[in-house]
């Protein structure tokens, strides 16, 4: 029994990676500039076997993460992007190494062309894990992190995977490409809005 256990503890270790960090290098958005970034989480389940957390814990630090990743890119088009919570898991403390779950969402992305009033991407839906580390395979989850640890966590890599699948679309799709400048209207971009997504 020890052999076995020694021997998932160091598939663990293997199969560990880094914490993904709020403040990576940035990817290709092109001419991409958040105008708005909306966070929803009212509507958000509480998955069976999770921790318990009001949707409120979470606005915070998924509008941080959000803000933080997409406010850097200072682009001539402007772009709405929201991210609606749908339901999460926050692993309770299980058997370190035999039973240790990783917490996860499941998130819907919006993103909105203000120029063009159009939507890019409506409701895109994400499933998404938390980062494992050396410390979380082996203990688990829920006894190498807290509640608030989690959340702040799995926030940063919602933010990261929203990134990451924008960057993909405008270079599959070009999404965010240039458009001359008189294809732009400064009026239009200010008088847009896009509409609340739908829950």
């Amino acid at each position: 029994m020890i052999r076995i256990l020694s021997i998932l503890a160091t598939m663990a270790l293997l199969a560990a990676c880094g914490e993904t960090r709020l403040d990576e290098a940035p990817e290709d958005l092109g001419a991409f500039q958040a105008r708005v970034t909306h966070v929803y989480t009212e509507k958000a389940l509480q998955w069976p076997l999770s921790r318990d957390a009001e949707h409120s814990e979470w606005d915070a630090a998924m509008k941080n993460a959000l803000e933080t990743r997409l406010r850097r890119y200072q682009g001539a088009q402007e772009y709405d992007v929201a991210v609606t919570l749908e339901g999460f898991m926050l692993a309770p403390p299980g058997v370190p190494v035999l039973f240790s779950p990783k917490s996860a969402v499941v998130v819907n992305v919006f993103v909105y062309d203000v120029a063009e009033k159009k939507f890019l991407a409506k409701k895109h839906q994400m499933e998404i894990f938390e980062s494992t580390t050396g410390e979380s395979a082996l203990l688990g989850s829920g006894h190498a992190r807290t509640k608030e640890q989690q959340i702040q966590g799995l926030a940063v890599n919602i933010a990261d995977k929203v990134e990451e699948w924008m960057a993909k679309q405008h270079e599959a799709e070009g999404w965010f490409a240039p458009r001359p400048a008189a294809g732009f209207s400064s009026g239009a971009a200010a008088d847009a809005a896009v509409p609340a997504p739908a829950g």
